[in-house]
């Protein structure tokens, strides 16, 4: 079991209060020590969250370890334990959830679970080696093929599958109860600006900045009850990024060094703490620029996914009759 991190520097001013203060916050992924859900889950609590629900997998001792820390500031908070690619888990922690928050759905939902890749060359043929038998690389190959694909299918559920019934799960609950609901996806900038060899990563971080538009659209009159926005990050030093902390090749194109989870959480708090009709089905992408020495300026980015559609000539000019 373990704990870490300095709960002072999740302490901030009430300017950035305003987007938790007195909100019921269940936050997913949010069990890992150093991680950024458990910078989440700090934030919310320490800055007036009328309740925190911990959501974790498989890192339940960290997990509890969190919960035993909230609870000893005085916050009402309390641990869930799912798979969210296990719809059955998930209908499961439903009624604890509301039971744990005084009868109430959560009003603010936090979707951060989601894995990496150790990375792979996608769509590349793996390197010969010298006086292997053919058979032995077709075999090979086909293993490295198995276990690559394996990988990003898990990266894939576990964001997209995780969202989309957190999603579903929620906001049934708020237009039942006629609860106000404002969700956050966590994203990463590798949605728009992907790096090499973590494909599953890439294209599952893309598909949650949909979710906003098309929640929206199924709402219909609905959804001026339920706000939702997609966050995009850079590189936070957390246990999934501490392998390239020091190779500036891999984090250095978008910032001179990685953001520590306390910032990424002040940070988040700032945008929550702006007007949701301003935040809502939009997309937040946070920059980091040096500032001289180590000091860097973090500020905010709206991403615009601007759809063009464009007549082809060859085929307007001779459509297909039937």
């Amino acid at each position: 079991m373990a704990f870490t991190v300095d709960l002072e520097k999740f302490r901030y001013d009430a300017a950035r209060r305003a987007g938790v203060d007195g909100k019921r916050v269940l936050i997913t992924g949010a069990g890992k020590d150093g991680g950024i859900g458990q910078a989440f889950a700090l934030s919310a609590g320490l800055n007036g969250a009328a309740a925190v629900g911990v959501h974790f997998h498989r890192s339940y001792e960290d997990g509890f370890d969190l919960v035993d820390k909230l609870r000893g500031e005085g916050v009402n908070a309390f641990p869930v334990q799912a798979d969210v690619t296990n719809m059955g888990d998930l209908w499961a922690m439903r009624s604890y959830v509301i039971d744990q928050m005084d009868g109430a759905p959560p009003n603010l939902i936090i979707c951060n679970s989601g894995l990496t890749e150790r990375g792979y060359s996608f769509g590349r043929a793996l390197r010969e080696v010298d006086n292997e038998p053919i058979a032995v690389r077709r075999a090979r190959v086909r293993q490295h093929f198995i276990d690559n694909l394996e990988e990003s299918r898990l990266v894939l559920d576990t964001k997209i599958d995780g969202f989309l019934a957190m999603t579903h799960l929620w906001a049934g609950e708020a237009v039942y109860h006629n609860e106000p609901l404002r969700l956050v996806y966590v994203s990463s900038r590798q949605a728009i600006d992907p790096g090499a060899s973590v494909p599953g990563y890439a294209i599952s971080n893309w598909a949650v900045l949909q979710l906003p538009r098309v929640l929206a659209v199924n709402l219909g009159k609905a959804s001026e009850l339920v706000s939702s926005l997609s966050v995009l990050y850079p590189f936070v030093r957390t246990g999934m990024t501490d392998s390239y902390a020091d190779n500036r090749k891999v984090f250095g194109r978008w910032q001179s060094r990685m953001l520590e989870t306390y910032e990424a959480s002040e940070a988040f708090l700032q945008l929550l703490a702006q007007p949701e009709r301003e935040t809502d089905q939009g997309a937040f992408e946070v920059m980091v620029d040096s500032a001289g020495d180590e000091e860097v300026a973090i500020t905010w980015r709206q991403v615009h996914l601007d759809v063009r559609e464009e007549t082809l000539p060859w085929s307007a000019g001779e459509p297909l009759r039937r």
